[in-house]
Protein backbone atom coordinates (compact mmCIF):
# COMPACT_ATOMS: atom_id res chain seq x y z
CA UNK A 1 0.00 0.00 0.00
CA UNK A 2 1.39 3.37 -1.02
CA UNK A 3 2.32 5.73 1.80
CA UNK A 4 -0.06 8.66 2.34
CA UNK A 5 2.96 10.84 2.99
CA UNK A 6 4.60 12.63 0.04
CA UNK A 7 7.92 11.15 -0.99
CA UNK A 8 10.92 13.33 -0.20
CA UNK A 9 14.34 12.55 -1.65
CA UNK A 10 17.43 14.02 0.02
CA UNK A 11 21.13 13.43 -0.56
CA UNK A 12 23.52 13.93 2.34
CA UNK A 13 27.30 14.00 2.42
CA UNK A 14 28.26 12.77 5.85
CA UNK A 15 31.00 11.08 7.88
CA UNK A 16 30.78 8.94 11.01
CA UNK A 17 33.60 10.83 12.75
CA UNK A 18 31.82 14.17 12.22
CA UNK A 19 29.89 14.99 15.42
CA UNK A 20 27.71 17.52 13.67
CA UNK A 21 26.73 14.79 11.20
CA UNK A 22 25.32 12.79 14.12
CA UNK A 23 23.16 15.70 15.20
CA UNK A 24 22.28 16.44 11.59
CA UNK A 25 21.22 12.85 10.99
CA UNK A 26 18.86 12.91 13.96
CA UNK A 27 17.31 16.18 12.81
CA UNK A 28 16.92 15.09 9.22
CA UNK A 29 15.27 11.81 10.17
CA UNK A 30 12.61 13.69 12.11
CA UNK A 31 11.22 14.56 8.67
CA UNK A 32 9.96 10.97 8.59
CA UNK A 33 7.05 12.25 10.67
CA UNK A 34 5.85 14.33 7.72
CA UNK A 35 7.28 12.63 4.62
CA UNK A 36 8.14 9.30 3.10
CA UNK A 37 11.80 10.18 3.47
CA UNK A 38 14.32 8.62 1.07
CA UNK A 39 17.88 9.57 1.98
CA UNK A 40 20.91 8.90 -0.18
CA UNK A 41 23.68 8.81 2.44
CA UNK A 42 26.96 9.63 0.69
CA UNK A 43 29.94 8.78 2.86
CA UNK A 44 32.72 11.36 2.65
CA UNK A 45 35.94 11.03 4.65
CA UNK A 46 36.83 14.28 6.41
CA UNK A 47 40.15 13.02 7.83
CA UNK A 48 41.26 10.30 5.40
CA UNK A 49 44.86 10.42 6.68
CA UNK A 50 43.92 9.76 10.31
CA UNK A 51 45.38 6.48 11.61
CA UNK A 52 43.06 3.55 12.24
CA UNK A 53 44.36 3.31 15.81
CA UNK A 54 43.05 6.82 16.40
CA UNK A 55 44.79 10.00 17.49
CA UNK A 56 44.25 12.95 19.78
CA UNK A 57 42.08 15.74 18.39
CA UNK A 58 44.86 18.13 19.39
CA UNK A 59 46.69 16.93 16.28
CA UNK A 60 43.95 18.36 14.04
CA UNK A 61 44.35 21.82 12.59
CA UNK A 62 42.22 23.64 15.14
CA UNK A 63 43.21 25.93 18.01
CA UNK A 64 42.30 25.09 21.59
CA UNK A 65 39.82 27.97 21.54
CA UNK A 66 38.15 26.66 18.38
CA UNK A 67 37.86 23.17 19.89
CA UNK A 68 36.36 24.51 23.10
CA UNK A 69 33.81 26.63 21.24
CA UNK A 70 32.89 23.79 18.88
CA UNK A 71 32.39 21.40 21.81
CA UNK A 72 30.10 23.84 23.59
CA UNK A 73 28.02 24.38 20.46
CA UNK A 74 27.87 20.66 19.75
CA UNK A 75 26.82 19.70 23.27
CA UNK A 76 23.95 22.17 23.17
CA UNK A 77 22.74 20.81 19.82
CA UNK A 78 23.21 17.21 20.93
CA UNK A 79 21.14 17.80 24.05
CA UNK A 80 18.30 19.08 21.88
CA UNK A 81 18.36 15.78 19.96
CA UNK A 82 18.74 13.57 23.09
CA UNK A 83 22.29 12.60 22.15
CA UNK A 84 24.80 11.95 24.91
CA UNK A 85 28.18 13.18 23.71
CA UNK A 86 31.32 11.78 25.34
CA UNK A 87 34.77 13.28 25.79
CA UNK A 88 35.48 14.00 22.10
CA UNK A 89 39.19 13.71 22.78
CA UNK A 90 40.21 11.52 19.86
CA UNK A 91 39.49 11.03 16.20
CA UNK A 92 40.07 8.07 13.92
CA UNK A 93 39.92 6.85 10.35
CA UNK A 94 36.36 6.38 9.10
CA UNK A 95 37.13 4.52 5.86
CA UNK A 96 36.10 1.04 7.02
CA UNK A 97 33.02 2.35 8.84
CA UNK A 98 31.83 4.04 5.66
CA UNK A 99 32.48 0.88 3.63
CA UNK A 100 30.48 -1.15 6.16
CA UNK A 101 27.65 1.37 5.90
CA UNK A 102 27.62 1.00 2.12
CA UNK A 103 27.41 -2.77 2.44
CA UNK A 104 24.58 -2.50 4.98
CA UNK A 105 22.43 -0.71 2.41
CA UNK A 106 22.01 -4.11 0.73
CA UNK A 107 20.44 -5.52 3.90
CA UNK A 108 17.46 -3.16 3.72
CA UNK A 109 16.44 0.17 5.18
CA UNK A 110 15.89 -1.00 8.76
CA UNK A 111 19.22 -2.79 8.96
CA UNK A 112 21.07 0.15 7.45
CA UNK A 113 19.60 2.61 9.92
CA UNK A 114 20.25 0.30 12.86
CA UNK A 115 23.93 0.19 11.92
CA UNK A 116 24.02 3.89 11.01
CA UNK A 117 22.83 4.91 14.47
CA UNK A 118 24.94 2.26 16.23
CA UNK A 119 28.18 3.49 14.64
CA UNK A 120 27.48 7.09 15.62
CA UNK A 121 26.53 6.10 19.18
CA UNK A 122 29.53 3.80 19.59
CA UNK A 123 31.94 6.55 18.61
CA UNK A 124 30.46 9.67 20.15
CA UNK A 125 28.77 8.28 23.25
CA UNK A 126 30.78 5.18 24.11
CA UNK A 127 34.14 6.41 22.85
CA UNK A 128 34.81 3.29 20.77
CA UNK A 129 37.33 3.39 17.96
CA UNK A 130 35.27 2.87 14.82
CA UNK A 131 38.45 2.79 12.76
CA UNK A 132 39.13 -0.65 14.24
CA UNK A 133 37.76 -3.54 12.17
CA UNK A 134 37.23 -5.65 15.31
CA UNK A 135 35.04 -2.94 16.81
CA UNK A 136 33.06 -2.60 13.59
CA UNK A 137 32.50 -6.35 13.37
CA UNK A 138 31.12 -6.33 16.90
CA UNK A 139 28.75 -3.47 16.06
CA UNK A 140 27.61 -5.28 12.91
CA UNK A 141 26.85 -8.41 14.92
CA UNK A 142 24.93 -6.37 17.51
CA UNK A 143 22.49 -5.09 14.90
CA UNK A 144 22.25 -8.42 13.10
CA UNK A 145 24.06 -7.58 9.89
CA UNK A 146 24.83 -10.84 8.05
CA UNK A 147 28.47 -11.87 8.42
CA UNK A 148 28.77 -12.28 4.66
CA UNK A 149 27.88 -8.62 4.15
CA UNK A 150 30.34 -7.53 6.80
CA UNK A 151 33.08 -9.52 5.08
CA UNK A 152 32.18 -8.10 1.68
CA UNK A 153 32.34 -4.53 2.99
CA UNK A 154 36.14 -4.71 3.05
CA UNK A 155 36.72 -7.15 0.21
CA UNK A 156 34.31 -6.09 -2.53
CA UNK A 157 35.77 -3.22 -4.61
CA UNK A 158 32.28 -1.91 -5.43
CA UNK A 159 32.10 -0.25 -2.00
CA UNK A 160 35.45 1.47 -2.43
CA UNK A 161 34.23 2.66 -5.81
CA UNK A 162 31.09 4.05 -4.17
CA UNK A 163 33.19 6.18 -1.80
CA UNK A 164 35.38 7.33 -4.68
CA UNK A 165 32.25 8.33 -6.58
CA UNK A 166 31.03 10.27 -3.56
CA UNK A 167 34.33 12.13 -3.38
CA UNK A 168 34.23 13.04 -7.06
CA UNK A 169 30.62 14.18 -6.73
CA UNK A 170 31.50 16.29 -3.69
CA UNK A 171 34.29 17.99 -5.60
CA UNK A 172 32.02 18.63 -8.58
CA UNK A 173 29.21 19.99 -6.39
CA UNK A 174 31.53 22.14 -4.30
CA UNK A 175 30.91 20.29 -1.05
CA UNK A 176 33.46 21.55 1.47
CA UNK A 177 32.14 20.26 4.77
CA UNK A 178 29.85 17.73 6.38
CA UNK A 179 26.98 17.45 6.73
CA UNK A 180 25.84 18.93 3.42
CA UNK A 181 22.25 18.27 2.34
CA UNK A 182 20.80 18.43 -1.16
CA UNK A 183 17.04 18.92 -1.39
CA UNK A 184 16.88 18.79 -5.16
CA UNK A 185 18.85 21.83 -6.32
CA UNK A 186 18.78 23.48 -2.90
CA UNK A 187 21.82 23.03 -0.69
CA UNK A 188 22.03 23.27 3.08
CA UNK A 189 25.47 23.24 4.67
CA UNK A 190 26.09 22.28 8.27
CA UNK A 191 23.77 21.64 11.18
CA UNK A 192 20.72 23.88 10.93
CA UNK A 193 17.54 24.16 13.01
CA UNK A 194 14.90 21.57 12.24
CA UNK A 195 12.60 24.31 10.96
CA UNK A 196 15.08 25.07 8.19
CA UNK A 197 15.03 21.44 7.10
CA UNK A 198 11.24 21.55 7.13
CA UNK A 199 11.25 24.63 4.91
CA UNK A 200 13.67 23.02 2.45
CA UNK A 201 11.54 19.88 2.37
CA UNK A 202 8.34 21.81 1.72
CA UNK A 203 10.01 23.78 -1.06
CA UNK A 204 11.30 20.58 -2.69
CA UNK A 205 7.88 18.92 -2.51
CA UNK A 206 6.12 22.01 -3.88
CA UNK A 207 8.58 22.28 -6.74
CA UNK A 208 8.11 18.62 -7.67
CA UNK A 209 4.31 18.83 -7.64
Amino acid sequence: MKSAKPELKVSVFSDYICPFCYVGSRRLLRLNEEYDLKVNWRGLEIHPKAPVEGMSVTRLNYTAEQRTQAKATLRKMAEEENIDIGALDFTTNSHKALLLSEAAKHAGRDMFYALHERIFHAYFTEGKNIGDETVLRALAREVGLPETLTDSAWSNPVYVQALELNLRAALTLGVRSTPTYFFGDDVIVGVVPYTELQQAALKAITRAA
